[in-house]
């Protein structure tokens, strides 16, 4: 039998991850498959700050926020597979690697942000991240992440 499918409401994650507006990218994650794979989902509009430089005459979402928002995505899913929900624990960005972008995301494009795990081994976890645009790829890569209490 299959084991169910979990799914994080935009409150949920904000208690998941520390990010806030404006650097909260990802609005919800579903098909949660606990220590494999998730699917987030970013909206993106017109009115988030970076479109008002990046570009004037054409909005394009930089392709270091679709890594991060793929980032944050896999920090979901790693909170809810080891239930460290509300534990006070923050799940850092180590690494990214092998990284194409092939389409351009701009606004009013839904950004499903697929998530499959790679290794999730204790403190460290390795992913495989893509970001999909109406069924076309914008965005690939791989993304490495540990898990530790915040310090200070």
């Amino acid at each position: 039998m299959a084991e169910p499918l979990h799914s994080a409401d935009l409150s949920e994650i904000k208690r998941m991850i520390p990010h806030r507006y404006p650097f909260l990218l990802v609005d919800k994650v579903r098909d949660i498959k606990l220590n494999e794979s998730a699917v987030g989902i970013k909206m993106v509009t017109a009115n988030e700050p970076h479109f008002e430089g990046h570009f004037p005459a054409r909005a394009v979402m930089p392709g270091v926020l679709q890594i991060e928002a793929l980032a944050q995505t896999a920090a979901v899913l790693v909170v809810k597979t080891l239930d460290l929900i509300d534990k006070n624990m923050l799940v850092y960005f180590m690494t990214v690697d092998k990284t194409k972008f092939r389409r351009v995301v701009e606004p009013g494009d839904v950004l499903e942000l697929h998530i499959k795990v790679l290794r999730g081994r204790g403190k460290v976890w390795k992913f495989e991240g893509q970001a999909m645009v109406d069924g076309e790829l914008a965005t690939e890569c791989e993304v490495s992440a540990m898990i530790a209490p915040p310090e200070g």
